[in-house]
Order: C-alpha cells, then structure tokens, then sequence
C-alpha cells in the first residue's frame, strides 16, 4: 500500500514541481506592486519582485485561506468526534467494572 501511495506521489508532484520551476523561470523580470490606487509611482506602498514571487504567494495565500475555512467548518464535528470518544472511553471502563465484578 505504501509503495502505491509514493508512485502515485511522485506522479502527481513531480509534473507539478516541472511545472512550477517553469513558470518561476519564464517569470522572472521584476514587477512593481503598487498598494496605492491613487498615486501607483508612490515608492512608499510599492513592492518590486519577480513576477513568480507574487503567483506563489497568491497561491499560499490561498491555500491558507482554504485550510483555515475548511478547519473553521469542520470544528462540529471535531468536538462531535470527541466527546464520543470520551463516552466510548467511559463506557470501556463500565464494562471493565462489570466484568472484574463478574469473577
């Protein structure tokens, strides 16, 4: 099983990391990100970086808002999941008292 899970890994994140390396090397002039709409030549709230730097960050960026949306979502059934098994847990140690009382 895990010799299937690598291959399929490696054929799903070899092409991408092909992929990636590509867009960074055919994207490296420089760009200017301009934060002022109303004066964008403002040196202040302007950042120069290649071009790649900004489509990575924009993708982690939005990695990160979907992780956080997908675990903020999720938070039922996380403390669904718990207080079950604490009463599974209880439940164990019910059992094990009948059973010690039993002998």
């Amino acid at each position: 099983m895990t010799k299937l899970k690598r291959i399929v890994s490696l054929v799903v994140f070899v092409p991408i990391g092909i992929v990636l390396i590509v867009l960074a090397v055919a994207n490296r002039q420089d760009v200017t990100l301009a934060l002022n709409p109303f004066r964008p030549q403002d040196s202040v709230l302007s950042v120069s970086a290649p071009f790649f730097v900004f489509v990575f960050l924009a993708l982690l960026v939005g990695m990160a808002i979907g992780a956080s949306v997908t675990w903020w979502k999720q938070g039922r059934y996380r403390r669904q999941a718990r207080v079950e098994a604490k009463e599974a847990v209880r439940w164990q140690k019910e059992h094990k008292a009948i059973v010690a009382q039993r002998r």
